[in-house]
């Protein structure tokens, strides 16, 4: 081979590998330019202005290739949001699908749990409530429902129940979609002629509303099972409720079934159902906003402060009134704050009237920063006994 072949053959090769270094280094400078600009829209010292722009820089950008809403980049927010829950409302609000080159492009880093979110979330929320409730609280019913239609919220009501806390008798669906029907006996409901011929039944309901459930013979609550990104609080109350079951193999059974982690508080004395959901809420799952400790028993105190510590959770405080029992109605639920209604982004929380309202507003606001805080007066359901998550059944289809 001849010099002047070889070389040709290396200003040939030579040419390639800089024609392939530069196509590298292009790709390289795109993704560094869209974290660059990501972590502008993030930073706190931007400004409103200079996010607005820096959103439609990143419009542009071959990944995201003008998904961006002009309304999402005109309304822009950053608050008290961090990088991950910013590209999750980024690609939820822009139907963008948070996929393994948009998260390496936006925040430099695989994150899988991002995508399962976005899944679970274009699976369609609708929230139940009994028949009933339509025909004896017209009014707080309207107006419930008109807070859901000024939201999309996807509604319908249950036939065949026999009372409005349908989320007592439902089943409880599980993390994978599966529906699990408890035995619904609770105790309370005994000894009284009228409040036993008020006991729906389950697998009625089910039948008619076309509800396919797995049925178990563990007696529990719909109530009393609050569930989160794999966790799951009930209170001790299931043990009185199941006395024929060992504790432990309880707990368990109950694991298996709700394909969750199970923590277990103190229930109330003075709670007649012992139901969890009106003591605490998951904001997430290390998260729960609760009943201000320092109002409650001490022995309920303690036993709280011994759970939080187990399970390493954040506890909020939230008010609750004790001063507005009303003799005419001794099981009024009025008062009680956490007993509200989540369905998607909305949280449609009861007021009572005074001026922990605000302050309760205030605290869901920054508990959940990515949801919208609807309030309500629910007062007319709240005097029987309940409030909005005891009057909803939400499900995802």
């Amino acid at each position: 081979m001849s010099i002047e072949s070889i070389i040709g053959i290396v200003s040939g090769s030579i040419a390639i590998i800089g024609a392939a270094i530069s196509i590298f280094r292009f790709f390289r400078n795109k993704h560094k330019t869209m974290e660059e600009l990501f972590k502008q829209l993030v930073y706190k010292g931007t400004t409103d202005a200079e996010r607005k722009k820096t959103l439609k820089k990143l419009n542009k950008t071959p990944l995201i290739a003008n998904r961006i809403k002009d309304d999402y980049i005109n309304s822009f927010v950053l608050g008290k949001r961090g990088p991950e829950l910013v590209l999750f409302d980024l690609c939820d609000s822009n139907d963008i699908a948070p996929t393994d080159d948009i998260c390496r492009g936006l925040i430099g880093s695989h994150m899988p749990s991002l995508m399962k979110r976005y899944e679970e979330k274009r699976k369609t929320q609708i929230v139940y409530m009994s028949d009933l409730l339509k025909a004896k609280f017209p009014n707080t019913c309207y107006r419930l429902t008109h807070i859901l239609d000024k939201h999309n919220v996807k509604y319908a009501f249950l036939q065949g129940t026999k009372d409005i806390w349908c989320r007592d008798y439902m089943p409880v669906q599980t993390p994978s979609g599966k529906f699990i029907q408890f035995k619904y006996d609770p105790s309370y409901l005994k000894g009284n002629p009228e409040w036993e011929a008020s006991r729906s039944d389950v697998k009625e309901v089910c039948r008619l509303n076309d509800i396919n459930a797995e049925f178990s013979n563990i007696n529990i609550d719909g109530g009393n099972v609050l569930i989160c990104d794999g966790r799951a609080i009930l209170s001790d109350r299931i043990y009185s409720e199941n006395p024929e079951m060992d504790k432990e193999k309880l707990v368990a059974e109950l694991s298996k079934l709700l394909e969750c982690e199970v923590i277990i508080i103190p229930a109330q004395n003075g709670d007649m159902t012992g139901h969890a959901d009106g003591m605490v809420r998951f904001a997430n799952k290390n998260t729960i906003l609760g009943n201000r400790l320092d109002n409650e028993y001490k022995y309920w105190r303690e036993g709280m402060y011994k759970v939080i510590k187990q399970y390493h959770l954040k506890y909020i405080n939230v008010p609750f009134l004790t001063d507005m029992k009303d003799p005419k109605h001794p099981l009024s639920a009025i008062g009680i704050y956490v007993n509200y209604l989540e369905v998607d982004n909305l949280i449609v929380m009861p007021i009572f009237g005074r001026e922990e309202d605000k302050q309760v507003e205030s605290i869901l606001k920054e508990a959940f920063p990515d949801k919208t805080i609807e309030t309500i007066d629910y007062n007319e359901v709240a005097q029987e006994g309940g409030l909005l998550n005891c009057t909803t059944w939400v499900i995802k289809k």
